[in-house]
């Protein structure tokens, strides 16, 4: 379950810097009530601690997290899809399974 809260609040993570991106036309206030939409995360995050080791929580959150936006970002905002972004970005989710994997827990 813990794995699960990690995902979601990647959903969050991936979410907010093209909202924040988004509102910032709007109004100075915008940018504000976009972060209040990142406080779910932190909820998702703190409950993830609870069941793993606070570093592999973090680290795969914010892994997770660089690869969505990098692919989101390359899909629907056409940036670069060159082979070394591509490649690192592979590494990312090598590391995060390595994480997953030797975590040490069962879950």
């Amino acid at each position: 379950m813990a794995w699960l809260f990690i995902l979601l609040a990647d959903v969050f993570e991936v979410a907010w810097p093209f909202m924040l991106k988004w509102s910032v036309a709007f109004s100075k206030w915008s940018p504000a009530l976009v972060a209040v939409f990142f406080m779910p995360a932190v909820f998702l995050l703190g409950e993830a601690v609870k069941r793993l080791p606070a570093a592999t929580v973090y680290a795969t959150f914010v892994g997770v997290g660089t690869v969505g936006t990098a692919v989101v970002g390359m899909v629907f905002f056409h940036e670069s899809t060159n082979l070394g972004r591509v490649f690192s970005l592979v590494l990312i989710v090598l590391g995060v399974i390595g994480l997953r994997l030797f975590s040490g827990t069962p879950e």
